[in-house]
């Protein structure tokens, strides 16, 4: 049993790092299986689909409903599909992230000038080039968004930069912020969450490890948080932190305590 009726969990850094299970992941996700409640996995991840996360925790004897799994890819392409869907995007970003938004109907422009709409994301081939075409995408004033700001990736042997790495270079040559972030922690995110578990904020638990996205997205949406410390937050970052958890949890073993 738990007073919970909806429980949030993030992926990477939570769960697993790279494609090993955190310690602690596994009893976390068993006690996890045993309460009724709404279960949802929410990955910052913009380079991947609700399938793919199936298919990463599989092997670790975990099966995952896909429709019971968002990233941030996914949210960025159905937000825009619903705004923007007779406009041509310019991508920043990985294939893998095209696909996803081909796949919901989107139109891609192929030239900076073509930019009726401008998105910044994860791109592990990012060069002075795809700056110097990203500036003139934004010359327009176009409509410009992010998939997520996590500046930093959660990898097996450590970390790599991330999207709110590039959109920071972005943000500076083009003299502007981004319009919005799409995925965690923003409003966007926040009630496509909420529409999945159709559960009350205030009877929600968020659980993730990052201050910044996970946290700041329960915060906000007046949800409970937990942060796990397995990822990029360790108790040092705690003291002086803006955005303040309701549970420190050693790793996602420990839910059980919470739950």
């Amino acid at each position: 049993m738990t007073d919970y009726e909806g429980v949030i969990l993030d992926v990477d850094g939570t769960i697993v790092r790279g494609s090993e299970l955190i310690p602690g992941a596994d009893d976390g996700l068993r006690t996890l299986q045993t309460v009724d409640c709404s279960k949802l996995l929410f990955s910052n991840n913009p380079t991947r689909g609700s399938v793919h996360y199936r298919e990463k925790l599989e092997p670790h004897g975990f099966e995952v409903d896909p429709t019971s799994v968002l990233t941030s890819a996914t949210v960025t392409a159905e937000y825009l599909s619903r705004t923007h869907s007779d406009e041509s995007v310019y991508l920043v970003g990985g294939d893998r992230l095209a696909s996803i938004l081909t796949d919901a109907g989107l139109d891609l422009a192929a030239e900076p000038g073509d930019a009726e709409v401008v998105l910044g994301s994860f791109d592990d081939e990012f060069s002075y080039g795809t700056l110097w075409e990203a500036l003139q995408a934004l010359e327009g004033n176009v409509p410009f968004y992010g998939t997520d700001p996590d500046t930093t990736i959660p990898v097996g042997d450590g970390t790599i930069p991330g999207s709110g790495a590039i959109l920071a270079a972005m943000e500076a040559v083009a003299g502007r912020d981004v319009d919005a972030i799409l995925g965690k922690p923003s409003k966007i995110a926040a009630d496509a969450a909420k529409k999945r578990l159709e559960a009350a904020p205030s009877d929600t638990l968020v659980v993730g490890d990052r201050l910044d996205t996970d946290v700041a997205l329960g915060n906000r949406a007046g949800m409970t948080t937990a942060v796990v410390l397995t990822g990029v937050t360790d108790r040092s970052d705690l003291d002086d932190a803006a955005v303040e958890p309701d549970h420190v949890l050693e790793s996602l073993g420990d839910l059980e305590s919470i739950l």
